[in-house]
């Protein structure tokens, strides 16, 4: 990324609703040596130049391992070894081991997408015939986007994520509201734990945080980390967590949780913010405390959120109790383009399947909503598409 000048890359960034794809987010994964080639991701980027300006450019990075993608292709991996056939290297559009609806090519407004994006991939599918590299994938495809990689020859595999969409509320209370007369019940008995435990919630810009928040984030990031062993992850280092402090203060959100009248923090969380994107990240805690986990990593970003007129709200990948705190499940994509065409066929041989078997998975989390009105529950694939 810094071989890329920054305000030719944010140029292109400017309009994006995301803060992923940020110039000072990107380098910063690979300054700290969290992105690098010793920890499988090598940093491969795309630009299109006109002249001395930067018209389109692409995150990519060579993968010799598919640990921190998040999308679990090991069934395909173990497809290609059963034929001989090899699936790494592969080359991977997205925003490093990070789970959230974003990648794109990043292509100005005043050129013709369609034809560039074509250069783009017809450049990506030289540089793996000429690398020896057996595959291109878009990880996290922003919605709008799948159309135009479709209509390249990507095969199109659909995923569940979540995301909790503000209609216009004005108040935590109006959230509330929404609920059915028990869960809303219940949100309320998980928020009053936090006083019952002695415990201070309190919200900070990253721009307001002392360098300590940073610091310490990543103690939290780690703890949080331990607990999981071998199936941790655990892919960024303690220098990219102290480094936002100088490049990302603008990006950043903190979540703190203290006892109450002490100074240092027993938990934290961290979430990236742009324009009315709310993107949860990490979190981690020095001691359990119930329900603590619900509020510094729903209740409050959501609470935080509708008082600064953010739309959507990301959690991360994870469990169906976000059903419960009114995230719906919704539909999260990745686009393939294998050099083998034994693979391709193969692909395209099952993923209607596999897709239908991911919508059918969406509409049956959406049918838990705990919603007090039935008729706005539901967001399926097709919506999203």
């Amino acid at each position: 990324m810094d071989e890329i000048p920054v305000d030719s890359w944010n140029a292109l960034t400017a309009d994006l609703r995301t803060p992923l794809l940020e110039w000072e987010w990107l380098n910063q994964l690979e300054q700290s040596g969290s992105m690098s080639p010793d920890t499988g991701w090598i940093p491969t980027h795309m630009g299109v130049w006109d002249g001395d300006r930067l018209v389109a450019a692409a995150p990519l990075y060579v993968r010799t391992h598919s640990m921190g993608d998040f999308v679990f292709d090991f069934a395909w991996a173990d497809v290609a070894q059963q034929m001989g056939v090899p699936y790494y290297p592969k080359l991977v559009g997205m925003s490093p081991a990070t789970p959230a609806s974003a990648y794109r090519f990043l292509i100005a407004g005043d050129m013709p997408r369609q034809a560039v994006t074509r250069a783009m991939v017809g450049q990506m599918r030289e540089f793996a015939s000429q690398n020896d590299i057996h595959g291109i994938a878009f990880n996290f495809a922003d919605p709008d986007w799948v159309p135009e990689v479709e209509a390249e020859g990507f095969i199109t595999w659909l995923h569940q994520g979540y995301e909790w969409h503000n209609p216009g509320y004005e108040s935590f209370d109006d959230y509330l509201a929404d609920f059915n007369k028990n869960q809303r019940k219940n949100i309320r008995k998980e928020r009053k734990a936090m006083a019952d435990n002695d415990i201070e919630l309190e919200t900070i810009s990253g721009s307001d945080a002392p360098d300590r928040y940073f610091e310490l984030m990543y103690d939290f990031y780690e703890e949080h980390n331990a607990q999981f062993g071998p199936w941790a992850a655990k892919f960024l280092n303690r220098a990219f967590f102290e480094g936002l402090a100088d490049c990302c203060r603008h990006l950043v959100l903190f979540v703190v949780a203290r006892e109450r009248g002490a100074k240092d923090p027993i938990a934290m969380s961290f979430l990236l913010k742009k324009g009315d994107v709310l993107v949860g990240r990490y979190w981690g805690s020095f001691r359990f405390v119930d329900k603590l986990h619900f509020n510094a990593c729903y209740y409050e970003p959501i609470r935080w959120a509708i008082e600064h007129g953010v739309r959507d709200f990301d959690p991360g990948m994870g469990s169906p109790h976000k059903i419960k705190r009114g995230f719906r499940a919704v539909p999260t994509y990745s686009l393939h383009y294998f050099t083998d065409e034994r693979m391709r066929l193969i692909m395209e041989g099952n993923i209607d399947r596999i897709n239908s078997y991911e919508r059918r998975n969406i509409v049956e989390l959406n049918a838990a909503l705990p919603f007090a009105n039935r008729d706005d529950v539901a967001i399926t694939s097709e919506d999203r598409q």
